[in-house]
C-alpha cells in the first residue's frame, strides 16, 4: 500500500481555497475572488474516526464538504500543465467552520484561525488513489446532515480548476509530500449541533461511489 495511504501523518499542512464555488458564496453574502483565496488547517486537525468536536463557546458550526487533493512530491512554482504530475491521490474532506467565531473575526478584520483550525476541524477519508479520479472536473460532492441533503454539488462548478489552484499555490508556499489541498465547498453550509450525523460522499462522473465518511458531532470537553 502506498506510503500516502498514512497522508495524515505524513504531511506538513493542509492548504485551504475560500470562495470557489460561486453559489457558496452567494449564500453567505461574499464577492467572489478575482484570484485564489487561501488560509490554512493545521494537520491536527485531522480527524479520521470517531466525533467532531464543537469549539469551546461556538455556537454555529457549519459543514462544508470539499475534495481534497493529496501532494505527491515537493512543489514549487510549478506551471500549470505540470501541477497534476504532482498529485498523489484525493480524500474527501469536511472544512468545519466554527461560523460565528469567523463572522465576528471578519467583522474585527481579524484572521480566521480560530474559526477554521481547532481540533477536529478536518474530518478526512481514506485515501484515494490519483487513477481512481482521472478528471478532477468530474466529481460529485454530497453530504448530508441525520439522513437529509444539505449539499450536492459538483467540482465542475470550480471557479479555479485544481491544476491552477496547485500551480498558484506553489508560487508562494512550497507544496511537500502528503500535504492537503482543500478546493473548496459547494452551496448548501449549514449549521450541526451535538448529536447530528454528517454523511458526505465523493462520486466519478458516472455516479461511482468512491469513498463515504460518516462523522457524529458532539460538544467538546471544554465546553
Amino acid at each position: 500500500m502506498s506510503s500516502f495511504s498514512r497522508f495524515t501523518e505524513l504531511g506538513r499542512k493542509i492548504v485551504a481555497v475560500g470562495r470557489n464555488y460561486r453559489e457558496h458564496a452567494a449564500e453567505l453574502g461574499n464577492k467572489m475572488p478575482d484570484k485564489p483565496m487561501l488560509f490554512l488547517k493545521p494537520t491536527s486537525s485531522y480527524l479520521t474516526a470517531g466525533n467532531i468536536k464543537i469549539p469551546k463557546g461556538c455556537s454555529e458550526l457549519h459543514h462544508e464538504v470539499e475534495l481534497g487533493v493529496v501532494i505527491s512530491e515537493k512543489c514549487s512554482a510549478v506551471p500549470e500543465g505540470a501541477a497534476m504530475q504532482h498529485v498523489a491521490g484525493y480524500a474527501l474532506a469536511l472544512d468545519m467552520t466554527a461560523r460565528d467565531f469567523q463572522n465576528e473575526a471578519k467583522a474585527k478584520g481579524h484572521p480566521w484561525t480560530m474559526a477554521k483550525c481547532f481540533d477536529t476541524a478536518c474530518p478526512v477519508s481514506a485515501f484515494v488513489p490519483r487513477d481512481r479520479i482521472p478528471d478532477t472536473s468530474g466529481v460529485r460532492l454530497h453530504c448530508s446532515v441525520n439522513g437529509q441533503t444539505r449539499q450536492d454539488g459538483a467540482t465542475a462548478d470550480m471557479h479555479f480548476s485544481v491544476p491552477f489552484l496547485i500551480s498558484y499555490i506553489s508560487r508562494y508556499i512550497t507544496l511537500e509530500p502528503g500535504d492537503l489541498v482543500l478546493t473548496g465547498t459547494p452551496a448548501g453550509v449549514g449549521p450541526v449541533r451535538a448529536g447530528d450525523v454528517i454523511e458526505a460522499t465523493m462520486a466519478d462522473q458516472s455516479g461511482g461511489q468512491l469513498t463515504k465518511i460518516t462523522f457524529g458531532v458532539e460538544k467538546s470537553s471544554q465546553s
